[in-house]
């Protein structure tokens, strides 16, 4: 690449990994001639927040399982993610857990029973707070990315919503989307 921005695609990171295949952004990075990795800085439940509830279709302040993750490429914070489920698919599974999950969560969901099939994406860009803007390393002024994303079962009830926070300009969005 000619400037320093990382192209990110969403595909990848919405269909279960193989057996014994590592996951989707390690893997990414790999690629890249990078090395990819998160800190999983809290897992466990939490009362969703109004925006958590409406993406997951559950009542505001009832119980959700978050994962909070510090993603990272060659050591540097590159994304902020919270990951949110439903009580009823999490609760007592390595979702809720801080320990890493082999082939990523979305390979766990599947193997769970829970395989998404539709995702909704929306993103909108804005500055950070004081305490994203230093976990993200970025100067006074550098607005970050939002994007939140429901992937959704064949039943069409949400299994998993993500709220993900990036810096704008080291980052670029594509979209590839299948017609027919």
């Amino acid at each position: 690449m000619s400037d320093s921005r990382w192209v990110s695609a969403s595909m990848p990171y919405l269909a279960p990994r193989e057996r014994g295949q590592g996951d989707a952004w390690g893997a990414e990075a790999a690629a890249r001639g990078g090395k990819g990795g998160q800190r999983i800085v809290h897992a466990g439940e939490v009362p969703a927040s109004e925006q958590v509830a409406g993406l997951l279709g559950v009542a505001a302040g009832e119980a959700v399982v978050v994962r909070r993750r510090v993603i990272e490429l060659d050591g540097t914070p590159v994304e902020l993610t919270d990951t949110y489920y439903p009580t009823a698919i999490a609760r007592g599974t390595r979702l809720a857990e801080r320990g890493k999950i082999p082939g990523g969560a979305v390979t766990l969901l599947a193997e769970l029973g829970h395989r998404g099939v539709r995702v909704r994406e929306d993103v909108t860009a804005r500055m950070p707070g004081p305490e994203e803007r230093e976990a993200l390393r970025l100067d006074t002024g550098e607005p970050v990315l939002r994007l939140s994303r429901v992937t959704y079962d064949d039943a069409d009830r949400p299994v998993q919503a993500d709220l993900m926070l990036m810096p704008a300009h080291r980052q670029q969005l594509r979209y590839e989307i299948r017609i027919g």
